[in-house]
């Protein structure tokens, strides 16, 4: 079996030396900000902070399904945060979140604006906000929640876990590919044997559940995540596919893609967006702005 030098863990870890890998210029064991700097507001009550990761693509796929639903309180505005030049960092996206994690969402549609940071809870405040995509029915709630928190605990292990081991670590290391590999593939399996019995994850309905799990899970099975569905064998999921082929196909799922992408075609990447006629005259393809790598 291969493996990465032979290392010893001294008796109290110290960083002292960058870690490599693809975010090593952003890692460091302390929060807090890094520099002061404002975050900016615009015209709607929501605002977002975010990037199009797949923590990212959960909350604008929401936003924009609900006023595709005619919820016209959940017009937003969405800042591209660039989480590989630490934006994430600055004073202003901290008191949003002290995580120092996107998304971020700042809500001020009452007296007193209300930040709300980790996706789950972003996806739970907007369906409990505007009555949508979470059901009341004590059974179906459960089921729901329990499938959105599913997602939360699960996809750690394959971004931080396999994605990082697989595409961005600084060496490849056999065991740790083969750990996370093992445990994304058995997630899957959870996932196909679940939708062999219902349409959606939790049921009959399109819910919070769908949205959270689609960008990660969805993307795997479509072949968007680390260039690694052939080496998962993600085709052998049938109804992963089937399912994340049709929530694909909503349009409110399209647009929410597209918002803070600044990865693929341009035409597929809305930086910002503060009116629904961005997506018709702000993409990359339209302003002609030159694009960046994506961090994450």
């Amino acid at each position: 079996m291969s493996s990465s030098p032979e290392y010893t863990p001294p008796k109290v870890w110290v960083w002292n030396k960058a870690n490599g890998g693809r975010f090593a210029n952003i890692n460091r064991p302390v929060a807090g900000p890094t520099h002061e700097k404002d975050l900016p507001v615009g015209k709607h009550p929501l605002q977002l902070y975010s990037l199009g990761t797949p923590n990212g693509v959960k909350v604008t796929i929401m936003l924009e399904e609900l006023l595709a639903a005619g919820h016209k309180g959940a017009e937003y505005d969405a800042w591209l945060i660039r989480i590989g030049d630490g934006d994430q960092f600055s004073s202003g996206f901290v008191d949003v979140n002290p995580n120092s994690k996107i998304p971020a969402l700042l809500d001020r549609s009452g007296e007193k604006p209300i930040r709300v940071f980790e996706s789950g809870a972003i996806l739970v405040h907007l369906a409990e906000k505007f009555g949508a995509f979470l059901p009341t029915e004590a059974a179906a709630r459960a089921e729901t929640l329990s499938w959105l928190f599913w997602q939360m605990g699960s996809a750690p292990f394959l971004g931080g876990g396999f994605g990082h081991f697989y595409a961005y670590a600084p060496f490849k290391i056999e065991y740790a590919i083969d750990r996370y590999a093992m445990e994304v593939k058995r997630q899957l399996d959870v996932l196909d044997r679940r939708l062999a019995e219902t349409r959606f994850v939790a049921g009959d309905e399109y819910t919070i559940a769908d949205m959270a799990i689609w960008p990660w899970y969805g993307g795997l099975a479509k072949g968007w995540q680390y260039g690694a569905g052939e080496f998962l064998q993600v085709q052998d999921y049938k109804n992963v596919q089937r399912w994340a082929e049709e929530i694909f196909q909503r349009p409110a799922v399209k647009r929410g893609r597209m918002v803070n992408r600044i990865t693929g075609e341009p035409s597929e990447q809305l930086h910002e967006r503060h009116d629904a006629s961005d997506f018709d005259t702000k993409t990359q393809d339209k302003i002609g702005a030159p694009t960046a790598a994506a961090a994450g």
